[in-house]
């Protein structure tokens, strides 16, 4: 399994820009599909974003596309989430996650089908 450390969060207004990271240490990291969840106060984890092992397929939530982008650097056990055009309603607890199955080719979208979460990373958007 994965051990996995969120960083990057913090209070910003509304529209600015926030970039994730989450460090891997393990020795799957570049052989699994990785994700970003959150949760919000009050609400269910919600998916995010999430890319396959290679970086070949990449998903996001509706609230996600076309303001985050979701990378990864397999050679330094990195996940990236670059957050732009920050919204209020981004406000949540996000976390990185780790997928079950090795060189897994489609994206998953499912909580269920991550096996290692980080702590998590606040971020809060003011308006």
């Amino acid at each position: 399994q994965e051990q996995l450390k969120e960083s990057g969060g913090g209070l910003v207004q509304a529209g600015d820009s926030l970039r994730l990271s989450c460090e891997a240490s393990g020795r799957t990291f570049s052989r699994v599909a990785m994700g970003w969840f959150r949760q919000a106060p009050g609400k269910d984890r919600e998916f995010v974003a999430a890319i396959t092992w290679g970086g070949g397929s990449i998903d996001y939530a509706d609230s996600a596309r076309d303001r985050f982008t979701i990378s990864r650097d397999n050679a330094n056990n990195r996940l990236y989430l670059q957050m732009d055009s920050l919204k209020p309603e981004d406000t949540a607890v996000y976390y990185c996650a780790a997928g079950r199955r090795l060189f897994q080719n489609d994206v998953p979208t499912s909580a269920e089908d991550f096996g290692s979460w980080g702590q998590g990373t606040q971020v809060t958007v003011s308006s």
